[in-house]
C-alpha cells in the first residue's frame, strides 16, 4: 500500500481534511490572489480601460484554459476510482493519456484562439483602444497555451499522489513568481498589457516543469507508461470532466453574455463594476473549490473501495467548511465593500466608487446560498455521478443567470448585479433535489473491499 493510499483508507476523516483540504485552500487561496493581484496592478499600473479591456477578454483566457482542466479533473476520478480498487495498471495508464491529450487539445484551441481574438473582442462591442488591448493580452495568453495548461492537470495528479503540501506550495511558488514578474514588467520596465498575460504564463510554464519532473522520473504514485486511447477510458473522462468544463464554459458564456449587456448599457465603468465583482468572487470561489476538490481523491478511492461510511465522514467535514466559508464571506463584503473596491478602481472617481459599493452589496447576499450547490456537485463528481453534477454545474453557471438576466431586465443593472443571488437560491433548491433522489445509494451500508 502506497503512502496515498493508506493516507485515503486509514488516516481520520477529520486529520485528513486538515492533510488534505487546508493546502489545497491555500493553494487556490494563492492563485486566486494573485489573479486578484494582476487586476489591481493592471488598474493601477495601465489605467482603467486596460483593467476594462482584460476583463473583457479573461472568459476566453478561462475557456482556452478549460480544456486541459475537462482532461485534468476528468481523468483523476476514474484514476483514484482504479487506485482505490487495487487497478494500479489501469491508473497509469489513464494518468498517461491524458497528458497526451492536454498537449494536443491545448495546441489546437491555442491556435484557434489567437486566430479569432480580433473577431472575439469586436463581437463583445469592444472598438478603438479598448478592443486592441483586449485582443493584444488573449493572443499573449494563446501563444503559450500548448506549454501552459498543462499545470491545472497537475495540481489533480499532485493530490492523487497524496503530494498535497507539494500542490500548495507549487500553486503559492507560481502566484508569487508571476507577481513578482508583473511588478517588474509593468512598473520597471513600463511594458503594456501583453507583459502581464507573459508574467503569469512565464511563471505557469515554470511551475508547470517543476510538477512534472518528478512523475517523469518515477518518484510519485503515479506513473508514465504506454498511452491507451481506448474508447471507453477516453468516454469515462470526458464523463468525468464534463461538468467541470461544463461550468467553466457555460460561466463564460454567461459573462461574455452580461459584458456585451454592460457595453451598451453602462460602456466600460458597467465592465469595470462587474469585473471588481469578479474579482471578488475570485478569491472566495477559489478556497470552497480548493477545500472541496482536495478531497475528491479521498471520495473517490473510498468509494471505489465500497466504505460508504467512510466516504459520508469525509464529506462531512467538506458541508462544514462550505458553510463557514461562505457565512464569512457574506460578512467580509457587507462590512467593507468600499475598502475592496478600492483596490482596484482610481479613488477619485467617486461616482464609479459609489455604484460598486452599491452593486456588491446586493452580489453579497449569492454566498448566504452558495455552498449548497457547490458541495452537492462536488461530491456527485467524486463518487462518479457526472450527470447530476453536469445538471447543477450548467444550470448555474448558465441556465439560471441567463434566465434571470432577461428576468430581471426592467430593474437595470441593479438586475445584473442580484442575478448571482438569484442564481444561488436556485441552484441551492436543484442541488437539494438531487441530493434527496440520491440519498439510499449514498447511505447503503459498507461493502468489502476488492482490495482488502
Amino acid at each position: 500500500m502506497t503512502n496515498s493510499e493508506r493516507l485515503f483508507s486509514q488516516t481520520k476523516p477529520i486529520k485528513l481534511f486538515f492533510l488534505a483540504a487546508i493546502p489545497g485552500a491555500i493553494s487556490m487561496l494563492a492563485s486566486s490572489l494573485y489573479q486578484t493581484l494582476d487586476g489591481v496592478l493592471v488598474g493601477q499600473g495601465l489605467g482603467s480601460t486596460a483593467f476594462a479591456a482584460i476583463n473583457l477578454a479573461m472568459p476566453f483566457v478561462i475557456i482556452n484554459f478549460s480544456v486541459a482542466d475537462l482532461i485534468g479533473v476528468g481523468s483523476s476520478v476514474p484514476i483514484s476510482i482504479n487506485l482505490g480498487q487495487g487497478k494500479e495498471k489501469e491508473a497509469n495508464e489513464i494518468f498517461s493519456s491524458s497528458i497526451l491529450m492536454i498537449v494536443i487539445s491545448s495546441m489546437v484551441l491555442g491556435a484557434l484562439m489567437f486566430m479569432a481574438a480580433p473577431a472575439l473582442m469586436g463581437m463583445m462591442g469592444a472598438d478603438g483602444e479598448f478592443r486592441d488591448l483586449a485582443v493584444t493580452y488573449l493572443r499573449t495568453y494563446a501563444i503559450f497555451s500548448p506549454v501552459t495548461t498543462i499545470v491545472f492537470a497537475m495540481d489533480n495528479y499532485l493530490k492523487i499522489s497524496g503530494k498535497m503540501n507539494t500542490s500548495m506550495i507549487l500553486n503559492i511558488i507560481m502566484s508569487v513568481g508571476a507577481a513578482i514578474l508583473e511588478i517588474l514588467f509593468i512598473f520597471v520596465f513600463k511594458w503594456g498589457i501583453w507583459s502581464a498575460a507573459l508574467a503569469t504564463c512565464l511563471s505557469m510554464l515554470i511551475s508547470a516543469i517543476i510538477a512534472i519532473v518528478p512523475f517523469a522520473m518515477g518518484k510519485r504514485s503515479l506513473k508514465f507508461t504506454r498511452p491507451r486511447f481506448e474508447k471507453k477510458v477516453i468516454k469515462r473522462i470526458l464523463a468525468s470532466g464534463i461538468p467541470n468544463f461544463l461550468n467553466n464554459i457555460a460561466g463564460r458564456i454567461t459573462s461574455i453574455v452580461m459584458n456585451m449587456m454592460l457595453v451598451r448599457s453602462g460602456g466600460e465603468n458597467a465592465v469595470s463594476i462587474y469585473g471588481v465583482l469578479m474579482y471578488a468572487d475570485g478569491i472566495i470561489q477559489p478556497i470552497l473549490y480548493g477545500t472541496c476538490d482536495s478531497l475528491q481523491p479521498s471520495l473517490g478511492y473510498n468509494w471505489g473501495a465500497g466504505k460508504r461510511s467512510r466516504v459520508r465522514a469525509i464529506e462531512k467535514y467538506c458541508v462544514l467548511a462550505g458553510i463557514v466559508i461562505s457565512a464569512l464571506s457574506f460578512i467580509l463584503l457587507r462590512a467593507i465593500p468600499r475598502e475592496i473596491a478600492s483596490l482596484f478602481l482610481d479613488t477619485s472617481l467617486t461616482t464609479l466608487l459609489d455604484d460598486t459599493v452599491h452593486a456588491m452589496i446586493i452580489f453579497s447576499y449569492a454566498y448566504i446560498f452558495r455552498w449548497i450547490a457547490f458541495v452537492v456537485q462536488s461530491f456527485m463528481l467524486a463518487i462518479e455521478k457526472p450527470l447530476y453534477a453536469a445538471v447543477i454545474s450548467v444550470a448555474t453557471a448558465f441556465v439560471f443567470p441567463i434566465a434571470l438576466l432577461f428576468a430581471l431586465e426592467d430593474f437595470g443593472l441593479d438586475g445584473i448585479w442580484f442575478n448571482f443571488a438569484g442564481t444561488n437560491v436556485l441552484a441551492a433548491v436543484l442541488a437539494i433535489f438531487i441530493f434527496l433522489r440520491e440519498r439510499r445509494e449514498i447511505f447503503k451500508a459498507d461493502e468489502p473491499s476488492s482490495i482488502e
